[in-house]
Parts: structure tokens; sequence; C-alpha cells
């Protein structure tokens, strides 16, 4: 039976934190508690729904020294719960794990020792912020709202358009945070199955045991605790569309179930002999490479080839330019209305480093920055150093970034460390490699669109057709 009040997950090792915790926030809310990562991923089977707050120690079992553990439970309960409020509370409070904490999905850092009080407050606000989110992605899923005027934002706008309507499986594949939900709700509002059910479920968040009854029902007495017969996803989606998220973490003996009802439609109710037939359109994700997966054994290649009939790519926000300007001023506008408060503005500065920071927490980071700058700066202009304080700059830059084009000293330091690096440098195959490269990133991200991709990199589509020969002779 799902708790009435919302399950708050705290990840802690130490016994006198967690009991202080819970004696006062049970009052609020229906607690449990963690002791490593281990025990996390054993618990959020147990639960009947996926947590709605979590708060975390960044130094746990089995390096309690340093905050490796503490990241990865960070990143597994947003794979469980994409719409999860996770609080870090822990004494490793350094900058750089500050700000790489919320980077990777983390809404705030609170160092230890802490107010209880002002604790439960924080919680409480986070709890009526997501009831805010959970509205607006009820309304952008019903209208299909991926913002954006980027050309991969474009490009992943015809493909939807253009496989709305096919009966077959898609395959959507993006990082984590970049927006794969709302994807898989834009193929089912834009087609014709739009006034049928669409249903989602985060195979990460399914316990293993319960997985097959949850996808396929099961009938009465089936197995202990059956005490009525139950329908499953593939049943009570209909003619709609069921969306299988982090498909990867599927159990390998469910995926040969899965691939059965994706070549025939037929599937059965566990403990039924009847066969039932399934008309739903099937849409899965993945932030994990499944191509992979399948060599390393853990996925089934027949499986993988079935869900990738179609398949698109969900771009990073790094790849967005001028959309992060837009995704900005969308978050400001719509929480300054829920929350009652005046809009922050960027000076000039800071907006040169809003366009250049990578986002690696793609729109999940953009968005708990935006909350983050409304809260600290409300109706002020914030400063460049104001802004800098809330991205994680601690991963060393891309080749791209440190690379600029616009700044000849940075330039000149990156030609000189090659030179240093390698001996016999050809100036020739180094121009080449990077002509070859860009082409290979627009064509990318473009989906193979030649005019797309020429239009990116500036240059005519036939002379850069021409360059694309020159790089294969």
């Amino acid at each position: 039976m799902a708790a009435l009040r919302p399950v708050l997950m705290i990840i802690d090792d130490d016994p006198l934190i967690t009991d202080t915790l819970h004696f006062v926030l049970s009052k609020y809310f229906e607690v449990c508690v963690a002791e490593s990562y281990t025990q996390l991923k054993s618990l959020l089977q147990q639960l009947d729904s996926p947590p709605a707050l979590a708060l975390v120690d960044l130094g746990l079992p089995p390096t309690p020294h340093t905050p490796e553990e503490g990241f990865k439970v960070i990143s597994a309960l947003l794979t469980h719960s994409p719409t999860i409020k996770i609080h870090v509370l822990s004494g490793q409070s350094d900058d750089v794990n500050v700000k790489h904490a919320l980077a990777l999905g983390a809404v705030d850092f609170i160092a230890k020792p802490c107010d209880v009080e002002k604790l439960k407050d924080m919680l409480l606000n986070a709890l009526k912020v997501q009831d805010v989110e959970l509205n607006e992605m009820r309304v952008e899923q019903e209208h299909g709202g991926l913002l954006g005027n980027s050309l991969p934002i474009q490009a992943l706008r015809m493909q939807i358009r253009q496989f709305a309507d096919s009966p077959f499986p898609v395959l959507i594949e993006g990082e984590s945070g970049s927006g794969k939900e709302l994807v898989a709700s834009s193929f089912h509002f834009a087609s014709q199955r739009l006034l049928y059910p669409y249903l989602s479920v985060n195979c990460a968040a399914v316990s293993p045991l319960l997985a097959e009854s949850i996808l396929f029902g099961h009938a009465k007495g089936a197995f202990t605790g059956a005490v009525t017969a139950h329908a499953g996803y593939f049943e009570d989606a209909g003619e709609g569309t069921l969306f299988l998220d982090e498909i990867g973490e599927l159990p390998l003996e469910l995926q040969a179930k899965l691939l059965r009802v994706l070549e025939n439609g037929e599937y059965q109710r566990i403990g039924e002999t009847q066969t039932r037939k399934s008309r739903a359109r099937i849409v899965a994700a993945t932030n994990r490479d499944l191509r992979a997966e399948v060599r390393a054994g853990k996925f089934r290649s027949d499986l993988y080839h079935r869900l990738s009939v179609f398949t698109v790519h969900v771009p990073p926000l790094r790849e967005l330019a001028d959309d992060k300007h837009l995704l900005r001023d969308h978050f400001i506008e719509f929480y300054t209305k829920q929350i009652d408060k005046a809009p922050f503005r960027l000076d000039a500065k800071a907006e040169v480093r809003w366009l250049d920071y990578d986002f690696p927490g793609n729109v999940r980071e953009l968005r708990n920055i935006v909350i983050r700058l409304i809260a600290k700066y409300s109706g002020k202009t914030v400063k460049e150093n104001e802004l800098l304080a809330e991205f994680d700059l601690s991963e060393p830059a891309s080749s791209a970034d440190a690379f600029n084009f616009n700044d000849d000293a940075s330039m000149t330091a990156q030609a000189q460390k090659h030179l240093q690096r390698q001996v016999n440098v050809s100036l020739d195959a180094v121009l080449k490699s990077w002509e070859r490269a860009y082409i290979d990133a627009a064509m990318k991200m473009t989906h193979g669109n030649l005019s797309q991709a020429a239009k990116l990199l500036n240059v005519n589509r036939t002379t850069l057709y021409s360059r694309m020969n020159t790089q294969e002779d």
C-alpha cells in the first residue's frame, strides 16, 4: 500500500543523524533510511512508488572520506525517479563537491551540522516546486512543448512528425536530464493515438520480482498476495502509447518476454494460459549505450534491433547554442509567476558565461540553477562571479571549448601544448583532422541532413559536399 505522506529517502551512515532526522521529519514525511548505495538500491525496489524527496550524504561506505559514493547515489536516485528533489546534507562541503552535486541534479546543498527546522521548511518548499513542475510537465506533454530554435531541436521536431503515426517502436537516446520523457510524450500527442492512453513506466524503478506482473498483469492466486486479478501496463495502454523509460535497466529474463510482444503483440498474464494481444505503440528511452550493453551481454541484441526501428537522439544542452537563453527565460517566467517573485537579470558578462557553460546536467541542471538564482537574486542583476558560483567548472574543458577560435592566446597555447607533446606534427593533417571533426559533428547534429549541416557550418551545400569527398580521398 502506497504511503499517504510523501516518501523522504535519507541516505547517511551516521545513526545519530538519521535517528534525529527521522524523529523530527517523520511528522511530515514517510521516512526511509539507507546507509549505503547498495542498501538504497535494495530499498528502492521494495517501495510501492518512487520517493518524492531525498537527503544524501556524500561520504558513504565503502569510501566515506571521498564523495564518489554520494555522487553515485544522486545519479541512481534520478535514474529511478527523474522528478525527485534531492538535497545533499554533507560535511564534505568543498566548493568543488557542492558544484558537482548540483550539476548532477541535486537541488540544494546543506552543510553539516544543520538547523533541522530550516531543513524541514526547505523540504516542504521543494514539494511545492515539485507539484508545480509536474503540472507543467502535464501541460507540456499535451501540447508537445519542445522549446528551442536551434537546428538540432528543429531536426528533432521533424523526426517526431515523421515517426509519430508509425506503429513501429521508437528508441530515444540521450544524456541524463536532456528531456527524453518530454520527447516520448511528444510522439504520442503528435499522433492519431492522442485520444488513447499514454502510460509511462520507469524500468529502473520497478522491482525485478514485480516487473512481469506490472507490465503483463496477473491472474487471481497467481502468487502469494495476488488476491485479485490485475491488468498490466500493456493491457491498460490499449491502442495508446506505452513509454518504457530506462529500458537498459530491464532484467534479462524479462527482455525475452518483451521481445515476444514486439514481434507479434502476444503476451500472457502471470498464472494464465490465455494469450492476449497488445495494440500499444512502444516508445523506449535510455541514457546508456545499448550497443555497448549488447556487447557486454547485458542487453539482448534481438531486442535492441526490435526497439530501434526508429532511433532519435535528444541533443545535450551544450549543443543548443542560443536555446540556453530561451530555456532560461522560459523557466524564469514560469517559476516567478508560480512563487510570486520578481525575475532576475544577467549582466553582459554573465550572459556570455551562460552561453559558454556546457550544462553537464542538461536542462535539469539549467532549471535548478534558475530556481536558485530566483531565490537569491529576485529583482536583481546577477553578476558574472555570482553566476559562476552556480556552475560546476571542475570537469576538464572539452577540446572544442579549450580551442577557442575567438581567442588567439588560447589557440596559441593549445598549439604549443600539441607541439610539445608530439614530434613531426603535420600542419596539413592537423587542419584536415579539425575539418573532419567539425563536418562529422555537424552531420551528427543534423541527423545527416546536408543542407542543415552546411547552414550550421556557414558554407555552401556544394562546398560542404566537396569537402566531404576530399576527406574520403
